[in-house]
């Protein structure tokens, strides 16, 4: 069963996440930030990993803390949820295009945080959502996840259409490591011994 629940309470958030790495990309998303929840709701349902998140933070500031701590908490999960991560496929790679944008992202669960971020937007805002805030998601997600993460904007006019695509291609890559390996069953993929 890889599932994990993880609860997650600052002084400045109070965030709840449910993972099941095995689902359909089922997802139930409340974080109080509009555009953010449609964010996870991508990566939910692109990666197949179904996804119930419940977070309450100090939104009356702004909405950093409540995005940050959100990707802390589910790369927690995510790493709960692979336990030893014997047979699994470890990497993955997904080029995605939507409309005017196409982003790469490549990945390693190799328990080593790295991010590599070659996105830039053309507007300060998506709505009222800061773009700055994709970049803190990811960097949150990679460090607590154990990600070697490397994201890249190839073309992108619309900062709306350029964060969906990180969001999905990410997701898509984050699928194909967490598969299990039918030809690794029970192996870490690794020769170190260790992950």
């Amino acid at each position: 069963m890889r599932r994990a629940t993880i609860t997650r309470k600052t002084a400045e958030t109070q965030i709840e996440v449910t993972l099941n790495l095995d689902g359909t990309g089922v997802y139930d998303n409340q974080t109080g930030v509009g555009f953010f929840d449609h964010m996870l709701d991508q990566l939910s349902r692109h990666s197949l990993i179904d996804m119930t998140i419940r977070a309450t933070g100090d939104l009356h500031i702004d909405d950093h803390h409540t995005v940050e701590d959100t990707g802390i908490a589910i790369g927690q999960a995510l790493t709960a949820a692979l336990g030893d991560k014997k047979g699994i496929r470890r990497y993955g790679s997904f080029h995605l295009a939507m409309d005017d944008a196409l982003i790469r992202a490549a990945l390693d669960l190799s328990a080593r945080p790295y991010l590599v971020w070659n996105v830039d937007f053309p507007t300060q805002k998506i709505g009222t959502f800061d773009v700055e805030l994709v970049r803190e998601f990811f960097q949150a997600l990679a460090t607590h996840g154990g990600i070697t993460l490397h994201v890249d904007r190839i073309h992108g006019l619309n900062s709306h259409h350029i964060a969906e695509a990180a969001f999905k291609a990410v997701a898509r890559a984050l699928r194909e490591a967490v598969e299990p390996d039918p030809r690794m069953a029970g192996v870490l993929p690794s020769t170190k011994g260790a992950l």
